[in-house]
């Protein structure tokens, strides 16, 4: 395994940094540049996109015949964990949850006719998208298993009825990716389809209020009722919906992962800089030794997930799932992004607490990532069930032939 990254990679991270210094962290202390959901305001959102653009770095994961700059999941790692510095990074580069997920998955999966019908309006950030799996109680969470949204076949088209909930950016999308069962077939029983929001026979029944800043569109509870869908908008096949759903959601945790890092790196910095500056009984709080043991711990656990991350990047770069990599990554860095804001509130004192920085925005969001793709122990059994298969080559190096 070697992290060297090339030039080019180089190059485009410190464009990103630059970017995020210059024009998206003094957004941040701007009330007008947010919503009434706390995210960047739609407007705001536009002109810096354009800006973005006209600097090269949009859509930097998407190939070049897609409309973006063909970063592997390395340089993805690199760039996307600059991006998130601020916390209005990741949307105004289109590398933002979940369109960032959809995009990779219908690049690798989508036809030519379904790739310039769904994937170029988003890739050029006319539209917004959403992928609609979970449903409540009984039907399918981290189990698909449980999934009760069904799509039966009438002639050419697919009658989808169903309920799914929790669907981020639904509020605003326009192209969907629905998972639904077309069977009962235990490994081919689900397929995944594409439609419009202006296609009949669906709606969104409520935009479900959470604890912490919301992404564009929030999340949804919606209620499938009769939505037509013709064959050409399958993706994939027919009975390969969990193919789907396992090219998407494998890279999407891990692009959480790099935009986390990002974010628990930010939590460090305004702790240090605080830390510098303030003093109590005559002493810096950066020269007290209880204050140098939690920065010098997070800073251990920042590289240690970094570290992970990059082996799940360089894995799939050669051609593996890294499954149990991406999930090793999820659990560590979910965590350290809650711990970090959490430690630097708590180096700031009553100022973390406070709106005077984003800290305590870092510290709501930050709840969601032990949840959201899998939760903590749904990805500790996936590591058991590696463990119980592998034995003691679940720890093997590669060897060089």
């Amino acid at each position: 395994m070697d992290f060297t990254i090339s030039a080019d990679v180089a190059v485009l991270r410190d464009q990103i940094e630059e970017f995020v210094e210059t024009h998206l962290i003094p957004l941040e202390s701007d009330a007008s540049a947010y919503d009434e959901h706390e995210n960047i305001a739609l407007p705001v959102l536009e002109k810096m996109r354009e800006k973005a653009r006209n600097e090269g770095l949009w859509c930097l994961q998407l190939d070049p015949g897609n409309g973006g700059r063909g970063l592997n999941k390395v340089g993805m790692a690199v760039c996307y964990e600059a991006m998130n510095r601020s916390i209005f990074g990741p949307a105004c580069f289109n590398s933002a949850a979940p369109d960032d997920g959809n995009m990779m998955v219908l690049e690798a999966l989508g036809t030519i006719a379904q790739k310039r019908r769904w994937l170029d309006p988003i890739a050029r950030g006319e539209v917004r998208s959403a992928f609609a799996m979970t449903e409540p109680h009984p039907g399918g969470g981290s189990d698909p298993g449980m999934m009760l949204t069904t799509a039966t076949r009438d002639g050419s088209d697919f009658v989808v009825n169903g309920h799914k909930w929790f669907i981020t950016g639904a509020g605003e999308a326009a192209h969907f990716i629905l998972l639904a069962r077309t069977s009962e077939d235990a490994r081919r029983g689900h397929t995944a389809f594409l439609f419009h929001r202006d296609d009949p026979g669906w709606e969104i029944t409520r935009r479900i209020p959470i604890m912490g800043p919301e992404e564009h569109g929030g999340h949804c509870e919606l209620r499938f009722d009769g939505l037509r869908i013709p064959e050409q908008n399958i993706l994939l096949d027919v009975g390969r919906g969990m193919k789907v759903t396992q090219t998407r959601l494998g890279p999407a945790r891990l692009t959480h992962c790099m935009r986390w890092l990002g974010l628990a790196k930010r939590c460090v910095e305004i702790a240090q800089d605080y830390a510098a500056v303030r003093e109590g009984f005559g002493v810096r709080l950066a020269d007290r030794e209880t204050v140098q043991v939690m920065l010098g711990d997070l800073a251990m656990q920042i590289e240690t997930g970094r570290l992970l991350v990059m082996k799940a990047a360089w894995e799939i770069d050669r051609g593996g799932f890294a499954q149990k990599e991406i999930s090793m990554a999820k659990i560590h860095v979910a965590n350290l992004l809650h711990k970090a804001a959490d430690v630097a509130i708590q180096i700031n004192g009553a100022r973390g607490y406070s709106r005077d920085t984003v800290l305590e925005w870092i510290y709501r969001y930050a709840r969601q990532a032990r949840l959201v793709d899998g939760a903590d122990e749904v990805h500790k059994m996936i590591l058991n069930r590696h463990l119980a298969d592998q034995g003691r080559d679940f720890y093997r190096w590669d060897t060089a032939e």
